[in-house]
């Protein structure tokens, strides 16, 4: 049985919506007049793998949706192999269950599909939330497997879970945030989602190596406000191509937090949650 006090997203209902013959899973929680707002989470993520903190709290005044990709989880079919047939799902399946235009919260690989949802379906984006995230054709974006791997070895000598060493940094305080953010991992108890699979984390990983050899994007074209999170000290995505972004996009506003690495926003999670409702109630 869940405890009474775990968050409304541990307790969500996952459920389906069928795009173009493929059945995608989705949770939601919320609602209000603001925008609908869409999550798009990391690599090897399922429904399980967002932060019920963030995601109460950003569903405090609107609805929010959390999405599995194609293959993923509870999702059917094959895992896409680039970053553009995931967007073009992604934005099939956002128009299928809300009325846009919608908010874009991408994390990680989530954020490289949230900015090719904006390139090439600007229609469907209000506004966009970037977090431990970078552009495309990026330096260093091919190391991603090299520093995943060998956090994967660690976390298995050490009977941890591997986001325990890529999320955070290896200060005291960041530690204790890295336990809090698993155990918050941990609340939904009842009708988890489905495990990625090794095929379908290769798949994904096929696909976060093309983004970052493929030509730099026109960013400067994103017309959308823009909010960039990111740790100092993120070494999964470099944090210096969260400047970048903030840098070529016109209307993009960053913050870079101390002592934190790539899941920077679970660590200070409520000083982030305050920032993304004050940015998306505008």
């Amino acid at each position: 049985m869940e405890e009474r006090n775990a968050s409304a997203y541990s307790r969500a209902e996952t459920r389906t919506v069928t795009v173009d013959g493929i059945k995608y899973a989705f949770r939601t929680v919320g609602a209000g007049d603001h925008a609908p707002l869409v999550m798009l989470n990391h690599w090897g993520a399922n429904l399980d793998n967002f932060d019920p903190s963030i995601v109460d709290g950003l569903s405090a005044d609107r609805p929010v949706f959390a999405l599995d990709y194609r293959g993923i989880g509870a999702s059917e079919g094959a895992v896409r192999t680039t970053v553009g047939d995931s967007a073009a799902d992604m934005a099939s399946v956002i128009r299928a269950i809300t009325p846009g235009p919608v908010d874009l919260f991408g994390f990680s690989l989530g954020g490289f599909v949230a900015q090719e949802i904006a390139l090439t379906q600007p229609d469907l984006v209000r506004r966009m939330i970037l977090a431990g995230t970078g552009p495309a054709g990026g330096e260093g974006g091919d190391e991603i497997s090299g520093v995943t791997i060998r956090a994967i070895l660690k976390a298995l000598v050490t009977r941890r879970d591997p986001k325990y060493y890529l999320f955070f940094t290896r200060s005291e305080s960041s530690r204790r945030a890295a336990e809090e953010f698993l155990a918050r991992l941990n609340e939904r108890t009842r009708e988890r989602d489905n495990p990625v699979s090794l095929r379908a984390f290769l798949r994904q990983l096929k696909a976060i190596k093309a983004w970052s050899k493929q030509p730099a994007q026109p960013l400067d074209q994103i017309d959308k406000p823009v909010l960039i999170a990111n740790g100092d000290a993120d070494s999964m995505v470099p944090s210096e191509h969260s400047t970048d972004m903030a840098r070529r996009i016109p209307n993009a506003e960053l913050v870079l937090y101390p002592d934190a690495g790539h899941g920077s926003i679970f660590q200070y999670g409520g000083d982030f949650v305050h920032r993304a409702r004050a940015f998306l109630s505008n």
